[in-house]
């Protein structure tokens, strides 16, 4: 791990404090998840759920998330056996890499790539197989080459990670490409991980497919998901695992030694939002997607390239424009020369010239924070 070091989420809020900056780096929102999930919460605090919960869960939120894999996607799930909750899905994924990867299997990801993966398949004695991620010229979003992924497939190959809606780029992978990643899957009989933290925040009419509703891969997916990104409250720390018996038994096996179990207050505040909050999920979805919009424009006002964004918390943007060529140098300057703070896309990637000229930007910020920052940028960039 000593290539590791310190996040670059941790480094970017660091030094947006100390720079009193406008931090459209780390991807939290600035406002609170619905009313009544904080008023649950605290009522099951007060009224003395503080210990223990079962390690694989509270059967109520195992029982809900059952529930709405199933309203939302067709996923029949045992809840006794086929759903597991984690601290947040970070812990679920770290886990099902150490449980599922060998040392020397080899791990296909798709870069850019949440940091956290790079780091889990490292500690478990994997290898990295990364496929880059694209602007398609004419969708505008991020998009992958299918011989570059049918390339990175090999012998000793294990697992690929997929990541949709993906972060950092904003795209949702359509139907399509998630059957090529399927096709590979069931051909070469691997597993899949899906990371699905952002199911709910897709826009324009976009559709969330999971992987393992595709033929054949419901035996082979795993899919997490967190509390954290569907009802706005990162914090929190919560999530769980999906997928069939065998494959969620080695998530458990490894995950009794490393968090154990979440908060069971904060789960069965969750349960019951599950069944009751659909409401707030489409709003917070249709307040995202006009964030996205006004931040995308101040951006390209400003003078950035800013991609298409289909879902998540994320807008890619393009410092060529600027007359820049190095994203890291960029965003440590930014903060003292222009007040904003964003995160280098570079360092998501293995290949880091793929991403050299790319900045990400949060806009789960509330819109008179959006708008400090744009005037911000287009004050430094005055031509």
């Amino acid at each position: 791990m000593r290539s590791y070091g310190e996040t670059v989420f941790a480094e970017m809020t660091r030094l947006a404090v100390e720079t009193e900056s406008v931090n459209l780096g780390q991807g939290f929102p600035d406002t609170d998840g619905p009313r009544s999930l904080l008023e649950a919460a605290t009522g099951h605090i007060l009224e003395g759920v503080n210990q223990y919960p079962p390690g694989p869960g509270r059967p109520e939120l195992c029982a809900a998330v059952s529930r709405y894999r199933s309203r939302e996607y067709g996923i029949d799930l045992d809840p006794d056996t086929e759903v597991y909750v984690t601290v947040g899905a970070t812990a679920g994924i770290a886990a099902a890499l150490l449980a599922l990867v060998e040392r020397g299997d080899e791990v296909v990801v798709f870069e850019p790539m949440y940091d956290s993966y790079a780091a889990m398949i490292s500690l478990a004695g994997g290898v990295r197989r990364p496929v880059p991620l694209r602007p398609d010229p004419q969708r505008g979003a991020f998009t992958f080459d299918p011989d570059e992924l049918r390339a990175a497939v090999g012998p000793r190959t294990r697992m690929i990670v997929v990541n949709t809606p993906h972060n950092p780029t904003g795209t949702v992978f359509t139907a399509d490409e998630l059957e090529m990643v399927a096709a590979l899957c069931r051909e070469h009989d691997l597993i899949a991980l899906t990371d699905e933290v952002y199911e709910f925040l897709t826009f324009d009419g976009r559709p969330h497919l999971p992987l393992a509703s595709l033929p054949g891969m419901g035996e082979r997916t795993l899919s997490v998901s967190s509390v954290g990104k569907i009802f706005a409250v990162t914090g929190w720390k919560l999530g769980w695992v999906t997928g069939p018996e065998p494959l969620v038994r080695a998530v458990r096996t490894v995950n009794q030694f490393l968090t154990f179990s979440a908060n069971g207050a904060l789960q069965l505040a969750v349960a019951d939002a599950l069944d009751t909050e659909r409401a707030w999920i489409e709003a917070q979805r249709a307040s995202l997607q006009d964030k996205r919009d006004r931040l995308a424009a101040g951006l390209a006002e400003a003078g950035f390239g800013v991609h298409t964004c289909e879902g998540t918390y994320f807008l890619m943007a393009d410092i060529g424009p600027l007359g820049h060529d190095d994203g890291v140098r960029l965003a440590l300057a930014l903060p003292r020369e222009a007040g904003v703070a964003a995160v280098p896309a570079q360092v998501f990637y293995d290949h880091e010239e793929e991403g050299v000229h790319l900045l990400r930007f949060a806009f789960c910020k509330r819109d008179e924070v959006l708008d400090e920052a744009v005037r911000r940028l287009k004050a430094w960039h005055r031509p």
